[in-house]
């Protein structure tokens, strides 16, 4: 069983409490508008997905292949599209909202988002080197990563030599943080420890792959509410009671 993923945005980082009383750094991630925009079929695409778009965006703001495909879709633009590849039983319904609840207190997620972005850096900051000795001898060189090239053969410096450059700005996973709790009403995630990214930044969260997981909602929580404001029934494939894997 592989269930669907959530699209989250980074809120920040705060300090919440068990019941003894230890405090536990968490950070905050809303699930905000995530909603269920497209499925991939084994017949029509060759494997199965769910596709969950976050943040609606209006078409003028979008680039026109964005705009045409949702379009297509019959269903709104949105900034943030992402698919999660699911098993057969945990396809989601097109237009389906989906909760915080989708995650249960306890449970172990992956979370994976773009880390913040420290320019070009030197060899030090960025791995971390030890740099040159402070004595005689090592003039104006002590931060300097030492000799990088060859013998005469193979005379060259070799691909992927940790050197200076640029520092952050790429795709970074995080696995195995365990969830603290869920906040139904504000749509909130709480996740310990720390998650790559300035806040703002979209993160996706996703069960962990290393990790058993039990009594969770297959293939998602329904959010009953919002189906009694707008006057529609849960589809009859989410209605399931959580199910141990």
């Amino acid at each position: 069983m592989k269930r669907s993923g959530l699209i989250t945005t980074k809120i920040g980082m705060t300090r919440l409490y068990d019941d003894g009383g230890v405090a536990h750094p968490v950070t905050v991630l809303s699930v905000g508008d995530c909603t269920v925009i497209g499925n991939r079929t084994m017949e029509k695409n060759g494997y199965v997905a769910n596709v969950l778009g976050m943040r609606e965006a209006k078409a003028k703001h979008m680039a026109k292949p964005q705009v045409v495909a949702a379009e297509k879709a019959g269903v709104k633009p949105y900034r943030k599209v992402v698919e999660f590849r699911v098993s057969d039983d945990c396809v989601i319904p097109v237009g389906t909202q989906l909760v915080a609840s989708h995650f249960i207190a306890g449970q172990f997620v992956d979370v994976q988002a773009t880390s913040k972005g420290k320019g070009f850096q030197g060899a030090m900051k960025r791995h971390n080197f030890g740099g040159k000795e402070a004595s005689h001898g090592v003039l104006k060189a002590h931060r300097s990563i030492g000799g990088t090239g060859m013998r005469e053969w193979p005379g060259r410096v070799l691909k992927g030599k940790k050197m200076a450059g640029q520092m952050g700005n790429e795709t970074v996973t995080v696995q195995n943080l365990k969830v603290f709790g869920i906040d139904d009403a504000e749509n909130l995630i709480f996740v310990e420890g720390a998650v790559p990214g300035a806040n703002g930044t979209f993160v996706l969260v996703s069960d962990a792959v290393k990790k058993e997981h039990k009594d969770l909602p297959i293939p998602t929580k329904i959010n009953v509410a919002s189906n009694a404001e707008s006057g529609e029934q849960p589809a009859a494939e989410t209605e399931t009671e959580p199910v141990a894997e």
